[in-house]
């Protein structure tokens, strides 16, 4: 809903590609600078908490974005300042929330826990553009109060989560505990390989930030379509939840996972060549199925290969490159938008994810090789 609101408002206020893309760099901009650090903060306190914070703290940045259209002094630079303190909070918020999960469920059932995670995700994802595009219908200060409160409900249901308590990390701070995650992750060529391809491949396929352009501008839909088109991956990709649920990936993961970036960058170029509302809304749902497919090939090979006392540290650095391959994606998007136009960006992109699958497996071919099944280990 949130998404919606801001791409709608900012892009009704300037009419700029470029700016669209600077919500997706302001917001990714935090994640680099505090990296090592909410690597520490999610190994060393409570992970609940160090959540509900955050979305204590999400809750009053889009309170600010509420009350400042309310009083008609919200403008770009404002959209953008607080979408940086969103990203701020994200930044501590994504790392202990993804080491909770492997604390509370069997290491035998943790590819099936993330999906589950995932699919819940995805629900939220497609009701909530879908609903952000019909309340849009009553003002943007509506639609952000709504978001506010339900940040904040968040916050209280995440910090009631029993049998997640961290063993709080007892070594002191030092310059190698702070790039430990880091070192962690390049010593591992399989983790390497594995972030490094979803770093590139989504990171040259950020069609999204570009959808209210393509709802508008292109398909002549409002914001009603715009909501619809934001949901459509997320449609996908719970479609491919309810699947791997039923069946998850074991065996070949390394093969499905490369099937799953080489889909994503043809579902992309589908897209940009698209002029058609319903073939459009089929792109985007295939390309959230198999970037879904991804995602959860990609967290269950990082939770298996990592020891809970380093799971705060390594999956700060793995938000580090999941944000930026999403949030610098969008300003790739947003820049050659800017450049050459918003069809020429999406085809580029797709084009380059295509290509870096194939180098890919060229460069890493331990991918090809891993399996979850035993915890990631190739045969």
């Amino acid at each position: 809903m949130q998404t919606v609101a801001v791409g709608w408002q900012l892009y009704a206020l300037t009419g700029s590609a470029l700016d669209l893309g600077l919500v997706g760099l302001v917001q990714f901009a935090p994640t680099i600078v505090l990296t090592l650090a909410v690597g520490q903060v999610a190994d060393r306190y409570d992970r609940r908490f160090v959540v509900a914070i955050c979305h204590l703290a999400e809750a009053g940045a889009v309170a600010v974005l509420a009350f400042g259209t309310l009083g008609g002094w919200l403008h770009r630079d404002g959209i953008l300042a607080t979408m940086a303190a969103l990203g701020a909070a994200r930044a501590f918020e994504n790392p202990a929330r993804a080491a909770l999960v492997p604390r509370l469920v069997p290491s035998a059932m943790l590819s099936r826990a993330i999906t589950g995670v995932t699919a819940a995700g995805q629900t939220a994802r497609i009701v909530g553009p879908a609903l952000g595009g019909v309340l849009y219908a009553f003002g943007p200060t509506t639609l952000y109060a709504i978001v506010a409160g339900l940040y904040v409900v968040a916050g209280a249901l995440v910090a009631c989560v029993r049998g997640a308590r961290t063993a709080r990390l007892r070594e002191e701070v030092t310059t190698a505990s702070l790039f430990s995650g880091i070192e962690f992750i390049v010593r591992r060529r399989v983790l390497l390989g594995v972030l490094s391809l979803d770093l590139v491949a989504v990171l040259l396929g950020g069609a999204t930030a570009l959808l209210p352009i393509f709802a508008r501008d292109i398909l002549g839909s409002g914001p009603l379509g715009l909501g619809l088109l934001r949901a459509a991956p997320a449609c996908g990709a719970l479609g491919m939840s309810l699947l791997l649920a039923r069946r998850p990936v074991e065996h070949d993961a390394g093969p499905i996972l490369f099937g799953g970036v080489l889909v994503f960058g043809v579902a992309t170029i589908v897209f940009g060549v698209s002029t058609s509302f319903a073939l459009s809304m089929a792109t985007l749902a295939v390309l959230g199925a198999s970037d879904l497919l991804s995602v959860v090939i990609r967290h269950s090979l990082v939770q298996l290969r990592t020891p809970d006392a380093m799971r705060g540290r390594v999956s700060a650095v793995h938000s580090l490159f999941t944000g930026t391959s999403n949030q610098l994606g969008e300003f790739e998007s947003g820049l050659l938008a800017a450049l050459f136009g918003a069809v020429p960006s999406v085809l580029i992109g797709g084009v380059g994810t295509i290509a870096v699958a194939g180098l890919w497996m060229y460069r890493f071919p331990e991918l090809r090789r891993f399996r979850l099944a035993d915890g990631g280990a190739a045969p």
